[in-house]
């Protein structure tokens, strides 16, 4: 299941991930589980990634792409070449607990001296 994206949203991905660089790689060993838990971190941290994949085959190259967003409930923006992009949208984060310690004071302003002037 992987998530929709309309084609103005996916080119302001493509037009994002322009500058990144593949934060993980997918070898001849193909997508073995410790890679998709590498993707899925990568993915909580930065929302749109860059996977580099060994090979020279499109059509194995397009199924990995494929299982990665179906596992990962994540969405295709681009496949060109090696490199594919994939993202996904952060969760919102839990609200933080009110600390229970108490704040400090505000630092008061400083008094101004003007007993150098000429």
């Amino acid at each position: 299941m992987h998530v929709a994206l309309s084609p103005r949203e996916r080119s302001a991905l493509r037009s994002r991930a322009h500058a990144l660089h593949p934060v993980v790689t997918v070898g001849d060993d193909g997508l073995t589980p410790a890679v998709v838990r590498e993707i899925d971190v990568n993915l909580k941290a930065h929302e749109l990634i860059k996977i580099r994949v060994a090979g020279d085959d499109r059509d194995a190259r397009e199924a990995i792409l494929r299982q990665v967003c179906d596992e990962l409930a994540a969405a295709p923006v681009q496949h060109i070449g090696k490199i594919l992009v994939v993202y996904r949208r952060k969760t919102e984060p839990e609200a933080k607990k009110p600390s229970s310690k108490p704040r400090r004071k505000p630092a008061r302003p400083l008094k101004r001296t003007f007993q150098n002037r000429d």
